[in-house]
């Protein structure tokens, strides 16, 4: 099974079977994509596929043949994007975990409407997010989009204090002394 990830050619020799999200996120490495139900109702899998957004635990790799995917991971390195900054912007996370799934679905949208209604947001972000937020994702949808339409611009991204080389790169962890310890 041959097809692209994140402008990379993949092959795959595994069972062909196997949904997509699994190649993605134990051969690949590509964890930003969430496993949530299995089922194709959470949208916490969500990629692109062809620039169609599709829950990947419910494709196989063998339905990926020929084909181009593109992962959070891919949509902008340094949260350029307009979704990604406007979920920054408008402060849409809580836990996070249906996010990445949430941003992909948006990004395709987007791209295939550009001034989505509220009624077009909902019919097409059909994602779960167990914390509620949907109040802001549809304020950050409409936000990206006028964005988009070069109508706003937003310094969100990324974050202050994170040069956009490392917006994607994982932070160490903190050492914290104990109370009392000396110090160097």
């Amino acid at each position: 099974m041959r097809f692209t990830v994140n402008g990379q050619p993949v092959q795959y020799n595994i069972d062909p079977g196997t949904p997509l999200l699994w190649a993605l996120r134990d051969i690949s490495n590509l964890t930003g994509t969430k496993y949530g139900c299995g089922s194709g109702d959470c949208g916490a899998c969500t990629v692109h596929v062809d620039g169609i957004a599709v829950r990947s635990c419910q494709v196989t790799v063998a339905e990926m043949e020929g084909r181009l995917v593109t992962t959070i991971e891919a949509l902008s390195s340094d949260r350029s994007h307009p979704v990604q900054q406007a979920w920054v912007a408008e402060q849409v996370p809580q836990c996070g975990y249906c996010q990445s799934g949430m941003i992909m679905a948006a990004a395709a949208l987007l791209d295939r409407n550009p001034s989505p209604s509220d009624s077009d947001i909902d019919s097409a972000i059909t994602n779960l997010c167990r914390c509620g937020t949907y109040p802001r994702i549809r304020k950050a949808i409409r936000r990206a989009a006028r964005v988009k339409a070069g109508l706003e611009r937003i310094a969100a991204a990324p974050p202050s204090g994170i040069a956009p080389e490392d917006a994607a790169r994982e932070v160490p962890a903190l050492r914290v002394k104990p109370p009392g310890a000396k110090t160097d």
